[in-house]
């Protein structure tokens, strides 16, 4: 077969620009507003879903006006609304918060016995080289049972978010299998993210999901991703540009939010 030199460059140029993208994708996390920002009641961004998932293919966050619970898995936006549901969103809705990467296992591992909740993230927490890296964790298995909510859509004038979560609805799915996904952050994340661990479950069929507050994983796999660096984009809206983003209580809230 000849050399073609014209071909040959190609391929080097192609290979180059997968190795950029492989290196500029690799470690980072896209994060746009922040979690003090959906406190305050800041529940209209401007980034739409379709600009979200040029930043990765894995995460969850909310939808503008609180409109259901977000999670990204293989490069789809899923809503998981207050009866339990869960549809394809559409690209052109937009966010107020949400956190995505470039999902690629660093490492894993199987679960062959039920563990719950507590059990789980303390496995994950002792594979991990680091608590100061955001980890991105993906579990895939059977679920015993796992209780999921959601928070309903808001209307203006806003109300905080920890007045806003008290009419969550609560669910919980038995003998269900799907996909578990979120992150692990740091505790110096708190209020820009949601320090420790924040999941969200959609089954299988992806038909059913929400925000997991409790889990019992019977058997699964586990997959860790870790990254270390943290893109974050602030909207310019007038709401975020007036919000208080440093509130004296702030960690209480996020984790009466969380449901802890």
């Amino acid at each position: 077969m000849a050399f073609d030199p014209a071909e040959s460059a190609a391929s080097v140029l192609r290979g180059w620009a997968r190795a950029m993208l492989t290196h500029r994708h690799g470690s980072e996390v896209y994060q746009t507003s922040t979690m003090g920002a959906l406190l305050d009641g800041v529940y209209d961004g401007d980034v739409t879903i379709r600009e979200l998932l040029r930043h990765g293919d894995f995460g969850l966050g909310t939808f503008n006006g609180l409109d259901g619970e977000m999670l990204v898995v293989d490069g789809v936006c899923y809503q998981l609304r207050g009866d339990g549901s869960a549809s394809v969103a559409d690209p052109e809705q937009r966010t107020p918060f949400a956190v995505v990467t470039w999902f690629a296992a660093d490492r894993a591992f199987d679960v062959s016995a039920p563990v719950d909740r507590v059990e789980l993230k303390a496995r994950i927490d002792e594979s991990l080289p680091s608590a100061n890296l955001i980890v991105a964790v993906r579990v895939t298995g059977d679920f015993s049972a796992i209780r999921t909510r959601t928070v309903t859509e808001q209307h203006r004038p806003y109300r905080p978010f920890t007045e806003a979560t008290e009419d969550q609805q609560e669910l919980t799915f038995t003998d269900v299998t799907g996909t578990l996904a979120g992150f692990r952050m740091p505790d110096y994340e708190q209020g820009i993210s949601v320090a420790g661990y924040h999941s969200h479950f959609v089954d299988a069929e992806h038909h059913h999901g929400g925000h997991a507050l409790d889990y019992q994983l019977a058997r699964g796999r586990v997959e860790i991703c870790l990254r270390s660096d943290l893109h974050l984009s602030l909207p310019r809206t007038p709401e975020f540009l007036a919000a208080e983003l440093n509130k004296a209580d702030l960690d209480t809230q996020i984790r009466r939010t969380e449901g802890e």
